[in-house]
């Protein structure tokens, strides 16, 4: 099995954000997530994907809703 699981902070590193930030856009449904129990985790491929198609938008534009 060639997949592997990554950590927020892998991702982070990946995608150049803070921690924190990856956990904000897993929240909000931007970025592929993956649970363990309480662990949240991400796949490999589908980030490798999300980059490769340009990533996701906020819903109704760049602005979020106060």
């Amino acid at each position: 099995m060639d997949k592997k699981l990554l950590r927020a902070s892998e991702v982070a590193e990946i995608l150049d954000l803070s921690v924190e930030r990856v956990y904000d856009l897993a929240r909000e449904g931007i970025l592929p997530t993956c649970r363990l129990g309480r662990q949240l985790r991400f796949s490999s491929n589908a980030i490798e994907n999300f980059i490769n198609n340009g990533g996701k938008t906020y819903p109704g534009g760049w602005k979020k809703e106060a």
